[in-house]
């Protein structure tokens, strides 16, 4: 009589079929394969991200330029983000948008403003935030600072589209504004027909306005750093993965019918 668990010509020890190793080794080396990949483009990432901020880093805390020079930066390489940057002209108040924001815990809005410069162009001006119930400039009017002024702050490179399909759509009519379109700000903001716009923004510093508004200096640094965490998930996984399937060759597989007549 044939024991039900004897083992065909085919078995190797530990009661599996080659045909089953080799399945499981062939879907494991895959999905380590996979892994390893993931986590190594986690660490390029990481690389990326730490040049990143350092560059920012470096360009926050560099001398003010001149406008003209941000412009040939610009010209060249279209990325002046956190380039520190000095102009001069006068604020046209009465044409200020309102880009939804929080500050401090607070809701409210970042205050965009055209200024006009002396060549007749405009640069819309994030002069900093204010609270929701004050969106109103008539609320505010200290700090509509009246003639020639001169701001330094960040250029920020314009949004060519909106960041994410999560961000509601701008509503113009109503002056609020939830992602930065540059175009759409200065399209609805009364400014004089054939006007001509420098090509990024500017985020005002935290030199004070008359009667603290709008808050100066809002510009946030929103770049999360996690990519070393991810990578550590990654390569943890792999040797997970490797752990499994060598527990799972050394254990004997479980028979049909051990202990039953055939």
């Amino acid at each position: 009589m044939t024991r039900p668990d004897t083992l065909a010509p085919d078995t190797p020890a530990g009661g599996r079929s080659r045909r089953s190793v080799a399945m499981a080794l062939g879907f494991g080396l895959v999905a380590f394969v996979i892994l390893l990949g993931l986590g190594t483009w986690q660490v390029q990432r990481l690389h990326w991200k730490e040049d990143l901020l350092h560059t920012i880093d470096e360009r926050m805390h560099a001398p003010a330029v001149p406008l003209p020079e941000a412009e040939a930066r610009f010209a060249a390489t279209g990325d002046v983000d956190y380039m520190p940057v000095t102009v001069r002209g006068t604020f046209l108040h009465e044409d200020e948008r309102h880009f939804f924001s929080t500050w401090e815990g607070a809701s409210g809005f970042d205050v965009y403003t055209p200024l006009r410069l002396d060549d007749g162009r405009y640069l819309l001006v994030n002069r900093g935030f204010v609270p929701y119930e004050l969106k109103d400039a008539a609320k505010r009017p200290a700090g509509q600072v009246t003639g020639e002024v001169t701001v330094t702050g960040l250029a920020r490179n314009p949004l060519t589209q909106k960041p994410s399909r999560m961000i509601p759509d701008n509503d113009p009519a109503k002056n609020i504004f939830y992602w930065k379109d540059r175009d759409a700000m200065a399209a609805t903001a009364g400014l004089p027909a054939g006007y001509r716009l420098v090509p990024f923004l500017l985020d005002a510093n935290n030199a004070p306005n008359p009667d603290g508004l709008p808050v100066g200096g809002v510009t946030l640094i929103d770049l999360p750093n996690n990519h070393l965490q991810y990578a550590v998930t990654w390569y943890g996984l792999a040797a997970a993965l490797v752990g499994v399937l060598l527990v799972w060759l050394r254990r004997p597989a479980r028979t049909q019918g051990n202990g039953k007549r055939g």
